[in-house]
């Protein structure tokens, strides 16, 4: 098959068949298909888009590009959670090991910060010795002894979409939503999974500012997955502000060490985890209906297996094995810490969530480059959820920082990014919809 003829006949809207789409797939995972080429076919899928059955071959092809988990013979549901990006959204670090204490085995491959977004494998960073790269023996290990394993991704899983998305990145073609479709799932399939939770978030800290958008991405993200034979469920949730009441990598880890020793509940963060763990426990099969799952949920958070479950993934995969009980020494912290002031008595009722991100890269914790190196130590944290009423002077959160002109410039920055008003805010729905 010529290349130029298949990009030619997608350019013009036709649809390719199967082995076309496996062809094209191959020349970008082999290097046959130049740079230009593969610029060329995601900017014909751009303009002219896929069908459902040519983004399932497409996304099936990606997988296949290099290596596929298999867990046959494994007595326990293989299961797993994607999220599209927020703001002070850690809920993978809680969530896999309420699911791994719920019975499930749980092989997490989750990505670094994009954007103003924050990155799982950032997070995990900030646990001296942690490992994000294990071997296959020592990932299957962890898996075996914790029932979950948050990894990065492996050289030799899903090579095509690391070849694509770098082409995309650079080609105004990211937003495709078959590309962002075959690039999420490819990965996700490559870990053998039987089913998958999507969170896919919508507001202005999402890369999905309205409902409908991220209405038509989980849709196709849900077709598509259950089309490749993964049965797949998804959540549409709020990100019109920070889903954890910390943005930056070793305060959410911080976070997160809190709510698995029962000191976030009653949170937005506890409403997710609990919904999405829900549908992965029905899903699984380990669930009659949503309320048995709700209570198996929150009984292995309430009775420290969830905890258990966590300490042993982390010392597994090279970190201390007593970060629950010490995370508090063990963490980074950051020399400088000032309190963000309310400015006038009233109500938070808005934050620009995308621009507390971007705060976050400012100080050092996110990249503005590929190359730059994160201090795992800086954020905000105890940031009150809107709502809240407040008084002139109160803190509505806290700067941790490198040095005292920067945690000057943040607190005024983040003064700044929230409203308050005399009426309370109105709430909407922390959970928008969900897809099946």
């Amino acid at each position: 098959m010529i290349p130029q003829d298949l990009i030619r006949r997608k350019r013009d809207g036709e649809t390719l068949e199967i082995q076309e789409i496996a062809a094209l797939v191959h020349g970008i995972s082999n290097g046959s298909l130049s740079d230009a080429q593969v610029a060329a076919f995601a900017m014909a899928v751009w303009f002219s888009g896929m069908s459902r059955a040519e983004t399932v071959a497409f996304t099936l092809a990606m997988r296949d590009s290099g290596a596929v988990l298999n867990w046959a013979g494994w007595d326990r549901p293989v299961a797993d959670k994607h999220s599209t990006g927020g703001v002070g959204d850690n809920i993978s670090l809680m969530l896999a090991p309420i699911a791994a204490a719920c019975g499930m085995v749980v092989p997490m491959i989750s990505g670094r910060g994009l954007g103003h977004t924050g990155g799982t494998l950032d997070k995990l960073e900030s646990l001296p010795g942690y490992t994000i790269t294990p071997g296959t023996p020592q990932f299957c290990d962890v898996l075996k002894q914790a029932g979950c394993a948050i990894i990065g991704q492996t050289e030799d899983l899903a090579p095509a979409d690391r070849r694509l998305y770098a082409i995309r990145d650079v080609t105004a073609t990211v937003d495709s939503l078959p590309l962002i479709v075959a690039s999420i799932l490819s990965k996700k399939l490559a870990s053998g999974l039987q089913s998958l939770v999507m969170d896919v978030k919508v507001g202005n800290g999402a890369f999905m500012n309205t409902v409908e958008d991220a209405q038509a991405l989980a849709r196709s993200l849900v077709d598509v997955a259950n089309g490749a034979g993964v049965k797949t469920t998804a959540l549409i949730t709020d990100m019109n502000e920070p889903l954890a009441d910390a943005v930056g990598n070793a305060l959410e880890m911080r976070h997160c060490i809190a709510f698995l020793r029962g000191e976030k509940t009653g949170t937005r963060a506890h409403s997710i985890i609990m919904a999405l763990a829900a549908d992965m426990l029905i899903a699984s099969g380990l669930a009659a209906d949503h309320a048995d799952a709700s209570a198996q949920a929150e009984t292995a958070l309430n009775s420290g297996r969830a905890a258990d479950h966590f300490a042993r993934m982390v010392q597994g995969l090279g970190g201390p094995a007593n970060i629950i009980e010490k995370a508090d020494t063990i963490l980074p912290s950051a020399p400088f810490f000032m309190p963000i002031q309310a400015e006038h008595d009233g109500f938070l009722t808005h934050c620009k969530t995308r621009d507390i991100g971007v705060a976050l890269i400012t100080l050092g914790g996110g990249r503005l480059h590929h190359t730059d190196t994160i201090d795992h130590s800086v954020g905000f944290d105890a940031l009150l959820p809107l709502g809240t009423p407040v008084s002139r002077g109160q803190p509505i959160g806290f700067v941790h920082a490198a040095t005292e002109d920067a945690a000057l410039s943040a607190a005024y920055t983040m003064r700044s990014l929230y409203t308050i008003s005399d009426e309370p805010k109105v709430d909407g729905p922390l959970i928008w919809d969900r897809i099946e």
